[in-house]
């Protein structure tokens, strides 16, 4: 079969954000949207290379009182991974968790 990547691991618990999620997606495939409860240790992407990393995808904007000129500007995600519980036991190492609730399933 195909060699799976490294992994985008969450580096802290907190609810993802727009921001954080943009800046990480040159780094790889995200599986997860902005606003999703996120904790530490859990699985939030692919990274595009082999290894894993430690990311922050609860880190807010800061915010100043200065306006920049097109500093505002939209971020645009693209559309997260989606996967079925099939799908997350065929890409699960065999050192990792599904975890299975009744409104989301979630690799750790």
């Amino acid at each position: 079969g195909d060699v799976r990547k490294g992994v985008l691991i969450a580096s802290q618990d907190g609810v993802s954000t727009t921001y954080a999620l943009g800046a990480l997606e040159p780094r790889g495939e995200l599986f997860i949207g902005p606003t999703q409860t996120v904790y530490t240790g859990m699985i939030v992407g692919e990274h595009t290379r082999d290894n894993d990393i430690d990311v922050n995808v609860a880190k807010m904007k800061k915010l100043t009182n200065m306006r920049a000129a097109g500093k505002d500007e939209q971020v645009r995600l693209s559309p997260p991974r989606l996967m079925m519980l099939e799908d997350h036991i065929g890409y699960v190492n065999g050192d990792e968790l599904i975890e299975v609730t009744p409104r989301a399933i979630r690799l750790r």
